[in-house]
């Protein structure tokens, strides 16, 4: 039998996702499995249900679907969009991009924004495409197309959506939590995130808020699944204990999530939100000190949750994640499809959405870059992202 190779744990994950979980979501994984059809797990799941919509702040309980965001975003996909529907899908990075292709399984016909993926989708064009199309019935956004570190104004294009009777899908999968985003500010009907990101939990659950709005439309689709891995139909009671699970819930990762709940109440979304948006302004103020450009067209559309750096031209991408971890421990992402290889990307989400961190990344993303030959002025680096986290800080 050959050996496996000696690969050590790194030191510090500085990624895009999964991400370093709180020592509380990491003792809550560890509580007692409860039987599904027992009382005190029925009414725990109901509870945490609950506590889902008070983090997003809508009156319903949340949908949670046992599975990460990717097969909950496609079984929206699946559950909501209808053989007579016409869906407008925005997509500035592979993740909206992407969801075309599920759309394109179930809809009557697809129309597209597609800007290049350092930019965001201008409001004004989603505005101009119901002009063109006033039989546009769906909408798909991502928030933060997290393979270009980039930010759609969700609340604008979420306004224009409703004005014109359409409902709106976002994908706020890692915005959520890092960010003041949530269904109702930004007029979503099926609002997707999950605790793998900004909550710093384990990432094998989906959340999402469902409207009323499109639970009619589901309910009059005549292809939602239903006994099916991406049916929402199968699970939209599923929260009451007082209904049956179509099948058993992951018990685990709901002791999990109920701890990143807990996390993000007890601190103050508020100030979570700050550490995300402080740690990313220090890592950005770096990287420019440093003569790095960010991917990203505009840093007014940069997201607090992860920075997306270009890579510098005749280095590979890499080569600087391996540079990194060996020499550092620390671990970065590449870009994803169309941007790997242009870009890294440096995670703040979570436990490492703290602002020495931004020191942790410019350090080691530096040091790589020196040790693969290119002169780079890491104390530069450090003395402008220590200037902004004093500000932040005052």
């Amino acid at each position: 039998m050959p050996s496996r190779p000696n690969i050590k744990e790194p030191v510090i994950t500085l990624s895009a996702g999964p991400v370093a979980a709180y020592p509380r979501i990491l003792q809550a994984l560890s509580r007692p499995i409860q039987y599904d059809y027992d009382l005190y797990f029925q009414q725990f799941y109901e509870d945490v249900a609950r506590k889902c919509a008070k983090a997003l702040r809508v009156s319903q309980p949340a949908l949670i679907l046992h599975c990460e965001p990717a097969p909950g975003i496609e079984a929206t996909a699946a559950s909501l969009i209808g053989p007579n529907d016409v869906v407008l899908n925005l997509a500035s990075g592979v993740y909206g991009k992407g969801f075309g292709y599920w759309s394109a399984r179930y809809h009557k016909e697809m129309v597209e924004i597609e800007v290049p993926f350092n930019e965001s989708i201008p409001p004004e064009a989603v505005a101009e495409a119901f002009k063109k199309r006033p039989d546009i019935k769906v909408v798909s956004l991502v928030h933060h197309d997290t393979p270009s570190g980039t930010i759609n104004p969700a609340r604008e294009i979420g306004k224009i959506v409703r004005d014109n009777d359409a409902l709106l899908i976002v994908d706020a999968v890692s915005s959520f939590g890092g960010m003041d985003i949530h269904p109702e500010d930004c007029f979503a009907d099926v609002f997707i995130t999950g605790p793998g990101k900004c909550l710093g939990g384990a990432p094998g659950l989906t959340v999402m808020a469902v409207s009323e709005r499109a639970w009619k439309h589901i309910e009059a689709n005549p292809k939602a699944p239903f006994a099916s891995a991406l049916s929402l139909k199968d699970w939209k009671d599923a929260w009451s204990k007082d209904k049956p699970f179509p099948f058993t819930p992951s018990v685990a990762e709901v002791n999990g999530l109920d701890a990143a709940l807990d996390q993000y109440l007890d601190e103050g979304p508020e100030k979570v939100w700050h550490r995300h948006a402080l740690t990313a302004a220090a890592t950005r103020a770096g990287l420019k000190a440093m003569g790095l450009p960010l991917w990203a067209k505009s840093e007014a559309i940069a997201s607090p949750t992860c920075t997306a750096v270009r890579v510098p031209e005749g280095i590979k991408d890499s080569d600087i994640i391996s540079a990194a971890r060996s020499e550092y421990g620390v671990v970065f992402s590449t870009g994803r499809n169309d941007t790997k290889g242009k870009l890294i990307r440096i995670g703040h989400m979570g436990p490492v959405a703290e602002p020495i961190y931004a020191v942790v990344a410019l350090t080691a993303f530096g040091g790589a870059l020196r040790k693969l030959g290119r002169k780079v002025d890491i104390g530069a680096g450090i003395e402008a992202a220590t200037a902004v986290i004093a500000a932040g800080r005052a």
